[in-house]
């Protein structure tokens, strides 16, 4: 008997990538098969996310489409998964009668029972939060690669005023360091050069008295050869601990993204952020001071409720002091179930959309500048593969995770580092000259120039 095919695409954060990871490995060892096809699936599952309007949307009309294919095969079952799931389930299955199949990102565990009551013509729904759930003793299925993406903790306490996170996907908690330890093993013996530590605040994870600078280090020492990054932190949490921990390993990469989302603090306590403007300054000049060349990303909200043209304007000196290597920019849009949707959202759409102009105008001429300046610098760059414009040159990243472009060399493949000099610099790329590759485990060389 053929086993049932299932098709996945996800949708949102890096966070929404690695759990479709986990339901992979979850439905392959119940004994599904997973193609890369819609329509030569029997369970089509979508992986969505709920933290921005503009992508629920984008679900609902992807649905729309993918109806079409049940004319044909009136079995297909038709499911949502992930923070959509939890948020809209009744709009979904019982309002709009859409869906076959809802699941929330705490009960993928029983993933395939819920397919099997769909294919026996009743809805499946699991959407419930919980307080424990990890995932701990399951290895998320990965095809042969170099990089990877490992949640070390789920859930969210911050509550901040405009999140709807702590509403779909629970609580803090953290996972076992061991299984993290052993993941990031077996994933150094297939190779991969790269991992992202993923939680919705990666500094207040918490094993016993592990906390993530701990985590970090037993990361770094697992295998030198590969280089660690994390995502995300919250500012109220990054500690002094964290930082040496940072400039200690040469293989912890010196790149923290660090949201600030206003430059007001009257906004950022509309935001129930729970830091200061200067708060958020002094971390950025001690992190300056304790990893050399560190580079800092950050996300933006442009016209919060009750955001004035000041306050806007504050934003953008923020963004001057502190010149970030690169930004996430949004306009704010309401979700539902937040404190910040019973407020009254005043900024008119056209205010926010011209300040969330001027917002990636300055930050991609910080950008430019930045880059600019770094012509004639080493870098030791990773390399991911070819450039997708070309294939006569390698696409990699850079330390400081600023994408680099080096022409292809003989004798040099995916997963080499090399030594480079830059020669030119837009706002969103680096170009470079092949100096030599790197050894880094034989070298014991930091994997920064």
């Amino acid at each position: 008997m053929k086993n049932n095919c299932v098709y996945i695409e996800t949708y949102g954060c890096q966070m929404n990538l690695a759990d479709t990871e986990i339901v992979i490995g979850i439905l392959k060892s119940n004994g599904y098969d997973i193609t890369e096809k819609a329509e030569c699936a029997d369970v089509i599952l979508l992986n969505t996310c709920s933290v921005r309007e503009n992508a629920e949307q984008r679900i609902y009309g992807r649905i729309g489409n993918l109806k079409t294919l049940k004319a044909d095969k009136p079995h297909l079952i038709l499911g949502v998964l992930g923070c959509m799931a939890e948020r809209l389930r009744h709009e979904l299955v019982e309002d709009k009668k859409v869906v076959d199949l809802v699941v929330g990102p705490d009960e993928y565990r029983n993933l395939p029972s819920y397919i099997d009551v769909a294919f026996a013509g009743e809805k499946g729904i699991g959407v419930k939060l919980s307080r424990t759930e990890t995932y701990d003793d399951i290895m998320p299925y990965r095809e042969d690669g170099l990089q990877a993406f490992i949640s070390v903790m789920r859930g969210c306490d911050k509550f901040c005023t405009y999140c709807v996170v702590p509403f779909t996907r629970g609580r803090e908690r953290s996972r076992a360091l061991d299984s993290i330890i052993n993941e990031i093993k077996e994933l150094s013996n297939r190779g991969f050069k790269e991992i992202t530590l993923l939680g919705q605040n990666v500094n207040s994870y918490l094993d016993g008295g592990t906390d993530f600078a701990d985590l970090l280090s037993a990361a770094a020492m697992v295998d030198r050869t590969m280089r660690i990054r994390f995502s995300t932190s919250h500012p109220q949490d990054i500690s002094d601990k964290l930082l040496y921990t940072i400039a200690s390993h040469p293989n912890l990469c010196n790149y923290i993204h660090l949201p600030v989302q206003s430059g007001s603090n009257r906004i950022l306590e509309l935001m129930n952020r729970t830091y200061t403007v200067e708060h958020y300054l002094g971390l950025i000049d001690k992190a300056r001071k304790i990893i050399p060349n560190v580079s800092f990303s950050t996300d933006i909200i442009s016209g919060f409720p009750t955001e004035t043209e000041e306050e806007h304007q504050m934003t953008l000196e923020i963004m001057k002091k502190v010149r970030y290597d690169g930004a996430y920019m949004f306009k704010y849009s309401p979700r539902e179930g937040t404190k910040a949707y019973k407020m009254d959202d005043d900024v008119a759409e056209e205010t926010k959309t011209r300040r969330l102009q001027e917002i990636i105008d300055l930050q991609q001429t910080i950008s430019l500048e930045i880059n600019q300046s770094m012509i004639g610098k080493e870098e030791v760059i990773l390399i991911e593969g070819r450039s997708k414009k070309s294939n006569e040159f390698f696409a990699g990243r850079a330390d400081s995770n600023k994408f680099v472009i080096v022409p292809v060399t003989e004798g040099v493949s995916e997963g080499d580092y090399l030594r480079v000099k830059i020669n030119r610099g837009t706002s969103g790329t680096l170009f470079a000259d092949f100096i030599e590759k790197v050894n880094p485990r034989s070298d014991n060389l930091a994997l920064t120039a």
